[in-house]
């Protein structure tokens, strides 16, 4: 057996940034190599952030990132860290390419590069393009046909790029074949509900098709609508986990393998192999590596909301945010995600009373802004509403409308004026039934809870004020928050119930529906009642027009809004009862 120090750095790129991103690769090889390690991994496209979208087509980025590798293998070595071998993700091409139909311009790859003593020693293309889901690969890469094996310090590594393990055979089947005594895997894995469960079944199935060791290294931190978990690990051949980092935390898993010593065997077809440091290491003394505790699924879901909301404010120049402070659950739990993305003193919160709020309404957001500490204002907008029917009569759902659209035309002139990201509040189920009032309370630049359904904001309301009392810290939610009836307060007495299914309900459905594709007669069998189920179905169905107009917010589920469920806006298909 060979020895083998790896460090799987789960950093957070910034898409575009290639100089920032060389920078974050440079710093963590430097804290890698002041521990020791022989191989430094960094995620899936590292170099040019994840995912990168049309950005693959044009062929001033592909140059600029096929240099940044260039210039950072000579960066590396120039400081002093070119004997350690470091894998990067970054995107490749031939921009000089002649054109192919049917595949995109200048053959973009995504791909990874092996870096050692300042130059580029072995590069390796994506062989499995994923198209499913928030994937949309094959309109911006072109696929790769070989393996790349390396021999460090007298071990063969395997390097493949994250949907290559997700699928069958493959590239992980060569690896077998070519003897690999390690799989390294660069991952820009997406996060989503209980995933890191299915992420750790699918390396133990890939670590024993391919017959060895299998380390995972996975990104971390918010792209627009994505939120990616870390949760890297390492799997030994016979399901065993080495090793495994936090999730959601920046950091570098380092760990010491005992690994099949490489031995000649002969050529396999599809593989490119490079010797880097074929001899193996003196034997040395191994640190121990550790296993991160998983997070209960509140803490994971509310972890993943916080820091989609921290990056999608600083990656895009906002130091601040301002909300809507009802009193309610929604605008709430949404406060407490601020607070502890970008901390209390940046958060502002407005509450715009209007002639049919309650008083508790009202007392409730100041008793949230006492608990947290946030900036809290009051604006009525009841003059503002009077002045505006003065001059254009409403009645009925358009004066309730207008209520919402003056609330929401004051959070974006504080926005215009003070330079804050509006935070529209609404969850996964009033978006689905379009109970939102398009440019009121569906204004704002990002939406925290915009695929968290309604009965979930309630589980993670009472998990975090649960969280804050174990620390010993004052709950950050009014408990008045949590208990009322949810109400728009946009008539008198109104209640959502008015014109939702209770929510449990809503929501059974809309798991179904949205996220399974279950129609109507599969709902109704399934125990619905009928007519619940034929006004979800027709008030989600109606409702596209409204999503298409949300502002993004992170997917936490298997099928969120926008980058999953993508339906056009006028369809007359409806699922109803098929005897009707």
């Amino acid at each position: 057996m060979a020895q083998l120090r790896v460090a799987l750095a789960q950093i957070d790129p910034t898409v575009g940034d290639l100089e920032g991103n060389a920078e974050l690769v440079l710093t963590w090889t430097r804290h890698a190599v002041e521990q020791g390690a022989h191989l430094v991994a960094f995620p899936e496209m590292v170099l040019t952030g994840y995912p990168i979208e049309d950005l693959a087509l044009r062929r001033s980025f592909v140059e600029a990132s096929r240099l940044a590798v260039s210039n950072l293998a000579a960066r590396l070595e120039s400081e002093g860290l070119g004997e350690t071998l470091v894998v990067v993700g970054y995107l490749d091409g031939a921009p000089d390419a002649e054109p192919v139909v049917g595949t995109p311009a200048g053959a973009p790859k995504n791909s990874a590069a092996l870096l050692h003593r300042g130059t580029v020693v072995g590069r390796y293309a994506k062989h499995h393009l994923p198209n499913y889901g928030v994937f949309d690969e094959y309109r911006y890469f072109v696929p790769g046909d070989s393996l790349t094996v390396a021999r460090v310090h007298g071990v063969d590594v395997a390097v493949v790029i994250c949907e290559d393990i997700w699928q069958e055979g493959g590239p992980v089947a060569v690896a077998r074949e070519a003897g690999a005594g390690l799989l390294l895997v660069i991952n820009g894995s997406p996060y989503e509900r209980n995933k890191d469960d299915v992420r750790l079944e699918l390396v133990r199935r890939r670590a024993a098709d391919a017959g060895c060791t299998v380390a995972y290294v996975n990104m971390v931190g918010g792209q627009d609508e994505l939120v990616f978990d870390g949760d890297s690990l390492v799997v030994s051949a016979d399901g065993a986990v080495l090793a495994r980092a936090p999730q959601f935390d920046e950091g570098c898993l380092v760990v010491d393998l005992d690994l099949p010593e490489a031995s000649e065997r002969p050529a396999v077809s599809a593989v490119t192999r490079t010797s880097i440091t074929p001899a193996p290491l003196a034997p040395y003394p191994p640190i121990v590596a550790g296993v991160a505790p998983r997070l209960d699924d509140e803490a994971e879901v509310y972890g993943a909301l916080v820091v989609a909301l921290r990056d999608y404010a600083a990656k895009n120049g906002f130091r601040s945010v301002v909300l809507g402070l009802s009193g309610g659950i929604d605008s709430a739990l949404t406060a407490a995600i601020a607070c502890d993305a970008v901390g209390a003193e940046n958060v502002y919160g407005i509450s715009m009373p209007s002639a049919y709020s309650s008083d508790h309404s009202v007392s409730d957001a100041s008793d949230m802004a006492q608990r947290t500490g946030l900036q809290y204002r009051t604006v009525p907008i009841a003059p503002m509403v009077e002045a505006f029917l003065s001059q254009l009569p409403l009645t009925g759902l358009a004066e309730e409308n207008l209520q919402a659209r003056v609330r929401g035309t004051t959070l974006m002139g504080l926005s215009n004026q003070d330079g804050h990201l509006v935070l529209a509040t609404g969850n996964k189920s009033e978006l689905a039934v379009g109970y939102s009032t398009l440019y009121g309370d569906a204004v704002g630049g990002f939406a925290p809870l915009k695929d968290v359904p309604k009965t979930l904001v309630w589980q993670l309301a009472r998990w975090r004020n649960k969280d804050a009392e174990a620390r010993g810290q004052l709950p950050p939610i009014p408990e008045a928050s949590i208990s009322k009836e949810p109400s728009a307060e946009l008539r008198p007495d109104q209640r959502d119930s008015d014109s939702l299914p209770p929510y449990e309900v809503l929501d059974d459905i809309l798991d179904d529906y949205v996220e399974r594709d279950a129609g109507w007669t599969e709902l109704v069998a399934a125990g619905f009642d009928p007519a619940v189920v034929e006004k979800a179905l027709a008030l989600t169905d109606h409702a596209e027009y409204k999503r298409r107009q949300y502002p993004p917010g992170p997917k936490i589920s298997l099928r969120a809004f926008g980058r999953d469920r993508r339906l056009p806006i006028t369809n007359r298909w409806r699922d109803r009862d098929p005897r009707a």
